[in-house]
Order: structure tokens, then sequence, then C-alpha cells
């Protein structure tokens, strides 16, 4: 299928509750579609997958956001980079802000050297540790030619946290992907999530996703069934399951303006959510700006400035919150 291409934010895998509230092993939100990359799947490489970040949709106003680039009360998060080699990249953070203790993050990327397409390559080690000691490590390996496999780990301080491990399998038409999460033979739990996606045209896609967790004493699963309509130019998802809906449509006007929203129900708590985003893209100031509205009352945008020759952004952003009364605004200096 092809698709406009829109910047995509860095997004960590977190697990967070659905039916399984209260285990410690948690979902962060229903699983989203996962946009495909490059011009469209071509062979072997399927429909693309589910994925636990948002939509292309949500890129255009994500990162306006409160956040470590957008940070809290005059707060400050400079960084810097350095390409060791080709294929190996070191990163430090350091956050400063008044409403929270500050950290430093040391991140280190390694890339092989095969290359299926402008972002994947294979295989691909990824590390991320902060000042307190607590790490984030993934890694990505290309078994087959359609064989896909990922490990994650996380822990907090001297604590494992999570262990997570998936393998999917992409065909002409189809990709299927299966997700063990946090599995203890001796505690006897354990989350399994299978997701089938099947491309029905070159544009429509359907599919489901089942989840299955299991610990003492509670035993469940749930079913969401998705599709995703591609455009030319816009891309249209619909998510409904056991614990609400999820609507989204993406828009892409040129290459200077792309507007999304989304509409999210949820049964459990009753309520239901809208927002609104945009990014406006000035090339030749070297200038990017997000913005964000929603029903909860909140406004919010962040402004990119590029200052050539020097290998030099800065970000500047403010989110306001009118129901609570609460105003946040930040700025990040990023090197490299």
């Amino acid at each position: 299928m092809s698709s406009e291409r829109c910047p995509r934010p860095t997004w960590r895998r977190r697990l967070r509750a659905g039916a399984a509230s209260r285990s410690r092993f948690r979902w962060r939100r229903r699983p989203r579609w996962r946009r495909p990359e490059g011009p469209g799947p071509g062979p072997g490489l399927g429909p693309g997958g589910f994925s636990a970040g948002a939509g292309p949709w949500a890129t255009c106003w994500a990162p306006a956001r409160p956040g470590p680039r957008a940070g809290g009360s005059r707060s400050a998060a400079p960084g810097a980079s350095m390409s060791c080699t080709g294929s190996a990249k070191v990163t430090h953070t350091i956050h400063m802000s008044t409403l929270g203790p500050s950290s430093y993050r040391f991140n280190a990327t390694f890339v092989g050297d095969r290359q299926l397409s402008p972002t994947e390559a294979f295989p691909t080690l990824v590390g991320d540790m902060d000042s307190a000691g607590s790490l984030n490590a993934q890694v990505l390996q290309l078994m087959a030619e359609r064989i896909r496999t990922k490990a994650v780990f996380q822990t907090h301080q001297a604590k494992f946290v999570t262990w997570q491990f998936d393998g999917e399998y992409r065909g002409d038409d189809c990709t299927a992907t299966l997700t063990l999460g946090n599995p203890d033979l001796l505690g006897g739990s354990v989350i399994l999530v299978a997701h089938f996606l099947q491309s029905i045209t070159p544009r429509l896609v359907l599919g489901g996703e089942m989840v299955y967790h299991r610990r003492p004493g509670e035993e469940g699963a749930i079913l969401t069934l998705a599709g995703k309509y591609t455009a030319q130019k816009w891309v249209a998802t619909l998510n409904v399951g056991y614990g609400g809906a999820h609507a989204s449509y993406y828009h892409r006007a040129n290459e200077q303006v792309q507007v999304g929203v989304e509409l999210e129900a949820n049964t459990r708590l009753q309520e239901t959510t809208f927002a609104f985003g945009y990014q406006l893209n000035l090339p030749q100031a070297n200038v990017v700006f997000r913005g964000l509205l929603d029903s909860n009352w909140s406004v919010g945008g962040v402004l990119e400035k590029k200052l050539p020759p020097l290998p030099v952004t800065l970000a500047l952003g403010a989110f306001l919150n009118h129901w609570k009364n609460r105003f946040h605004c930040g700025f990040s200096v990023i090197v490299g």
C-alpha cells in the first residue's frame, strides 16, 4: 500500500493494563496501526503490523505533549550525539526541571549492514540507561527473508520489570505476529498477544488482535478488530474491541501542511476523547511547528528551528490545560 511519508517520533513500546489492570505487565494503550515505511509493502513485506505507538496521524502533534523535549515548567533538555563509526552512535541527554529531579540518559545504538529499507536494517541493538541505573534494551534480528524477531528487556534500577519476545512473519499480502510477554513458569503468569493482518485490496487492510493473559487467580482474553484504508494523501483507521473503539484520520495536504484527528471511546471508563493536531513545515526557514487541541481543554505547541551550518536544533514548547489550570513550557538544544 502506498502512503505519504510523515516524520515519526521515537516511541518506546511500553506495557499497560487492558483487562488485566492489576497485572504488573502493562500495556500502554490499545494497539494501533504501524504505518508501513517506504512507497509500499513490496514483495514479502506484507501490510505492516500492529504497533503500540500512535499512528501517522498522531506524529503531527505528539511532540506537542509535555515530555523531555518540551519539558516541565522552566525545564531544559540539552543533548549531544556522536557517531563512533558508520554503524554505531551514542547520545548523551541531560534533563533539568523544577517540577522533578534532574536526570542524565545515555543511549547507544548499533545498526547492521543488511539494509531492507531506508528505515529498516538488521541486526539492530539499542540500549538506554538513566542516572538511576534503569535500563531499556532492544535487539532486532532478521532470521530469514520473511521472519523478523525482537527482544525487549527493561529494568528498574536492579530489578527486571519486562522481558518480551516477538516473532513476525510477513507474507506477500499478510502479516502474522506472536508476542510473549513476561513469561513466568514458576509463578504461572504470562501474556500472549497474536496479530494477523490481511490486505484485501492494495488500499484496504483488515485484521485482528487477540490478547491472552494469565496469572494466579486471574485469566482472560480480549479480541480487537481493526481496519485501515490508505489513499494517496490520507489514511483512515478504525479499531473496535471489548474495551471501546478508536478512529483516526490523517491527511497530508501538501509538502508543508499535515493534519490529523482522532476519536477514542473507552467503555470501561465511560469517557470519550477527541484530539486535533497539525504540522507545518517551512523548509526555507528550517522551521517545523506542531500544534495540538483536544477535548480535555488542552492546547500545546512545539517550534523546532535548525541553526545551520551548526549541527544544532533548538526546540521551544508550551502546553496549557484550561480545565486544570496548568501550564508547562520548556526548551531543548539538540547537538548532532
